[in-house]
Order: C-alpha cells, then structure tokens, then sequence
C-alpha cells in the first residue's frame, strides 16, 4: 500500500502549529529535520539550540481528498497566523517499503583500528578471529558511529595491540552505552568500571555488557559518587563533551595512576586548546591531537615516578 506524504519547510517558531495541524488531518507519523543539516554542538548554558530552519513531514494511509486537506491545512493556519502567510506543502506518493529493513541495511560492522570490530546483532562478524564487539545502532548513548567514540576505541585497540591493556584497570568516565569499558574488557583488560549520572547510561551498558558475555564481577557501574576517592587506574578514557572534561579536570587527572594511559574525546578542534591546557597543568604529559571529521582526541600518560594529584 503507497503512504501520502506532505512536506513544507517551516520557521522552527512555527513548527509546533504545523504539526499540530498535520496531526488533525490524521498523520500517522511526524518527522521534523534542520533544512540545512548543521550541526548543533555544545550550546551556551541556559540556552535552547534551533536550527535556522525546519523540513516537517507528515505521513498518511489514507490518499483520498488531498485537495480538500490542503485547503483546510491552509484555512486552519490562516486562523491561527493571520499575518504569517501558510507555508508551501509539497506532497508525494511513497510506495510501501520494509522500513525496519531498509534502516538496518545502512548499518555494516565497523572496523576500529587493527583487531575490532563493531557487529550489528544481525551481521555475521566479518573475521571471527577478530575482537568482535555486538552493538546496535540506537537511541542508546554511543554505538561506535560518531567519531569520537571511533577515536577511543581506535585508542583502546592500539593499546591492545602493544599489549599495554592485558590484565589492566580501566575506568570509563561518562560511559554511556557502556561500549568502551566492554570494549576495554573484550581486548584483554581485567576489570572495567564505568560511571555515568544518567541511571539509563548504567543499565544500557549493564546490558550490552551482557550481550557481549561479560561476567557480572567484571565490570563495576557506579554513579560517579560512589566511586573511592583514592582509586586510580592505569587506563582511563572519557569520551564526553569540552565543557564537562575542563570541569572534571581535577578529579579525572587524579585517577591516572603513575605510569597510566589517558584518552579525553567529545572535544571539537576549536576546544582542544583550552582541555589540552587543563590536563597539562595537572600533572599528565599530553600527545598532539589526534583530529578526525572535526573532532578531536586528547591522549597523555601519568609520568611512573609522579604520583597522582
């Protein structure tokens, strides 16, 4: 069966009435998408971010009177923005496709660094012999899409590699779905801990721990409080935002230990001075930037004869 599908672009103001008419009209579903596809990064505290201007799309089983919908569309905006004019809506027919095929068929396992790989649940690992990671693409958190969290587990695998997480602590600051910890533990870390604010962060991470066949003792979530205050570990990755990492610099720098590894992401290039600088002062000999698709991943180590902070 073919879909009506009705389009207009629309002043972000004003894309809340629109819905609100489509949805009278009977639309079975409403997309709201940036006409220009900018990104919003990291917005100034306190305010709403808005792109400049919204593609609102509304979806219809039913394809009888579209003329009489229009007109009532535009007679329903006239009354409720008489001096804002109706904005133009396009319509097509779509034919009926396997939506929740098609949306799996863009995700392929991904390839981090030299032995991981991120699977789908409905791939086939494509080398078996690899440090296979299951994770689905989501709503959760981070699925290893986004380049910083391709940097991390770039970072992770590195480390691995030259053998420098085998029977390792790893602690996983803001850990979201939980992928870096259970990726530290699939290449040989002995023991992960992952902290996060959000409660929906450590029961996502629970279980893709679990889909992974992580042992429960393995791997620690905690709410940030709940960690010791004196613990420190040899590898610590947090794949955050800017803003947090310069807050947090104090307490994630102490949790290097001497001698241990540090990964900081979710930085923008424009943003890597100021933590570069926060992290330096505290003690951690930092690498140049590692930048990819404008993003940015900070790495140093914790001298072995310099104690924590």
């Amino acid at each position: 069966m073919p879909w009506l599908q009705l389009k207009a672009h629309v002043a972000p103001e004003h894309a809340e009435l629109l819905e609100e008419l489509l949805l009278n009209e009977g639309a079975t579903a409403i997309t709201l998408q940036d006409a220009q596809d900018e990104p919003l990064f990291e917005p100034e505290l306190g305010t709403t971010p808005l792109w400049n201007e919204t593609v609102l799309t509304g979806l219809y089983d039913d394809l009888e009177g579209l003329a009489s919908m229009l007109e009532r569309l535009a007679a329903a905006w006239a009354e409720a923005m008489p001096d804002e004019p109706c904005p133009k809506i396009e319509h097509e027919l779509l034919a009926d496709r396997d939506w929740e095929r098609e949306w799996m068929a863009d995700f392929e396992p991904l390839r981090m660094g030299e032995r991981l790989w991120i699977v789908p649940s409905w791939h086939q690992a494509p080398d078996p012999q690899a440090v296979n990671l299951q994770l689905d693409p989501g709503l959760a958190f981070g699925t290893g899409t986004h380049p910083t969290t391709a940097l991390c587990l770039a970072w992770l695998d590195a480390l691995a590699v030259d053998g420098e997480i085998a029977e390792r602590e790893l602690l996983d600051v803001g850990c979201g779905s939980g992928i870096l910890a259970v990726a530290g533990l699939k290449l040989g870390a002995r023991h992960a801990t992952g902290t996060d604010i959000d409660p929906q962060a450590l029961t996502a991470s629970r279980d893709n721990g679990e889909r992974n066949g992580i042992e429960a003792h393995a791997l620690r979530l905690e709410y940030p409080e709940a960690l010791e205050s004196s613990a420190s570990y040899p590898i610590v990755v947090a794949n955050i935002l800017a803003g947090p990492l310069t807050e947090l610099a104090d307490d994630i720098a102490r949790r290097v230990a001497p001698g241990g590894r540090l990964a900081l992401s979710g930085i923008l290039e424009t943003q890597a001075e100021e933590v570069l600088a926060a992290y330096s002062a505290r003690g951690l000999m930092m690498d140049e930037p590692e930048v990819h698709e404008g993003w940015v991943r900070l790495t140093g180590q914790r001298p072995a004869g310099s104690p924590s902070p």
